[in-house]
């Protein structure tokens, strides 16, 4: 069987349930997909900002960040990787525009999957109580504001 090659780019809030998402994707592909994958096709700029287990946010690194895991992802897809996620929040399309622009040049199928309501005040209360790094309700609340629904 020839499978197209699939970019998923995920956009959601903190806390939204993205990474829970591509665990559960990646997971029902069977335990060679899912390592395959986990291994050489998952992308987070969060990654970046894990050292010794511990994730240390430093604003000014962001860019240099962002950066990194966009060439990283660019660079699966040019080696023929099967399955490439992004797992950012991408709150403006801009924000992932060069991920989709990089996938589709490459002849990937996309699919962005957005994860929850991020306008939604419960959901926003919800990603903050549940939120892996800590993410204040006020700053997820802004984000919420702020997100571009297509």
């Amino acid at each position: 069987m020839n499978h197209p090659n699939v970019a998923i780019i995920m956009r959601g809030l903190p806390g939204s349930g993205k990474s829970y998402w591509v665990e559960q994707y990646i997971s029902a592909l069977g335990i060679e997909q899912s390592f395959h994958i986990r291994q050489y096709g998952y992308f987070s700029t969060d990654d970046y900002f894990m050292h010794n287990g511990e994730y240390t946010f430093n604003p000014h690194k962001l860019a240099q960040y962002h950066q990194a895991n966009l060439t990283a992802f660019i660079n699966a897809m040019y080696h023929g990787e099967p399955v490439v996620i992004c797992d950012n929040t991408n709150v403006a399309k801009w924000e992932f525009m060069a991920y989709e622009a990089a996938a589709r040049a490459l002849g990937y199928q996309v699919r962005v999957v957005l994860v929850g309501q991020p306008k939604d005040a419960q959901h926003q209360q919800l990603c903050a109580e549940r939120n892996r790094h800590q993410v204040p309700l006020a700053h997820i609340q802004k984000m919420g504001h702020l997100f571009e629904i297509e």
